[in-house]
C-alpha cells in the first residue's frame, strides 16, 4: 500500500524542533531521511560581530512557491515520498536553527540531492528575507 506524498510548511516564530520536521517525512516504505539545519552563524561584518538574524515574509505568496518548490523536487526525484519545511520568522539569535527542513526517500542518493536543491531554491524563490543585526561597537584588533 503506498502512501500519499506528504509536503507540510510552516513559518513559525518560535524555536523551531528538528524532531517535529523529521517526524513529519517518517514512512515505513523510506530507508532514508535527509536532513538540513540552517542555523546563524557568528560572523563579523563591516568591523562588527554579527548577533543575528531578523526575518520577515510575504506570507500570501509563501505557500504556493513552496507548491512550485515540491513540485520541482518530485520532477527531478520521483522517489520522494514526503517534503517538511519549519522557517522562522523574527529575531534568530546566533546558534539557533533559522530553517529545518527533511524529505524522505526509498535510498539516500534521491533524498541528499533532493535536499540540497531544496535549500537552494528555498533561497532563490520563496519570498523571506533575512536583516543582518550587527552589535552596535566596532571590533578593535
Amino acid at each position: 500500500m503506498e502512501e500519499e506524498p506528504r509536503d507540510v510548511f510552516r513559518l513559525s516564530r518560535d524555536s523551531l524542533c528538528v524532531q517535529d520536521v523529521v517526524d513529519a517525512v517518517g514512512s515505513s516504505s523510506c530507508g532514508a531521511i535527509s536532513l538540513f539545519i540552517g542555523t546563524t552563524r557568528e560572523d563579523e561584518l563591516q568591523g562588527r560581530k554579527v548577533i543575528g538574524l531578523e526575518y520577515e515574509a510575504y506570507e500570501l505568496m509563501v505557500q504556493s512557491e513552496f507548491t512550485r518548490l515540491c513540485a520541482d523536487i518530485r520532477g527531478r526525484w520521483p522517489t520522494v515520498a514526503h517534503i517538511c519545511i519549519h522557517h522562522r520568522l523574527g529575531w534568530v539569535k546566533v546558534g539557533d536553527a533559522s530553517v529545518v527542513m527533511a524529505i524522505s526517500s526509498p535510498h539516500r542518493g534521491d533524498g541528499l540531492q533532493a535536499i540540497q536543491r531544496c535549500i537552494e531554491q528555498l533561497k532563490a524563490h520563496v519570498p523571506i528575507w533575512k536583516k543582518v543585526i550587527k552589535s552596535p561597537w566596532l571590533l578593535i584588533s
